[in-house]
């Protein structure tokens, strides 16, 4: 059975938004795709699902937030601990959530190729270079 959080967690969320956040609420996590365009709210639903689940119980280190844009990762991450703060499920420093694997696709992914790297044969100081960093021969 979920809990309710505060009445003023889900309020400002519409229908569709509430729906995707409480997905599986009866008392079965399922797994969930947002998929929706640029500006539809998509951060905002996704932070609130994610803390929704940690209050209901769901341990954090166990939660998968991806996204394609940095930006939009550190955003998500920072508005879950602000959703979820009043619940008192924080580990570690003042304000910061304890979901460990958050981040873009990139760099989740070059997290898990330096933690597994000698097993596969590469070295775990390898560098990534992107648009950025490479040198134009």
């Amino acid at each position: 059975m979920a809990i309710e959080p505060e009445s003023t967690f889900l309020e400002k969320l519409n229908p569709e938004q509430r729906s995707a956040v409480r997905h599986g609420d009866a008392g079965e996590v399922s797994p969930l795709l947002v998929i929706a365009g640029a500006g539809s709210g998509k951060t905002n639903t996704l932070a609130h699902r994610v803390a929704w689940l940690i209050i209901n119980g769901v341990d954090p280190r166990k939660i998968l937030l991806l996204t394609f844009a940095r930006r939009a990762a550190q955003e998500m991450t920072r508005r879950v601990g602000f959703h979820h703060h009043p619940h008192r499920r924080f580990t570690g420093r003042a304000g910061a959530c304890s979901i460990v694997w958050s981040g873009t696709f990139h760099s989740i992914g070059a997290r898990i190729l330096r933690e597994y790297a000698e097993r596969i044969g590469l070295n775990p100081g390898f560098t990534v270079h992107d648009r950025e960093t490479r040198q134009i021969c």
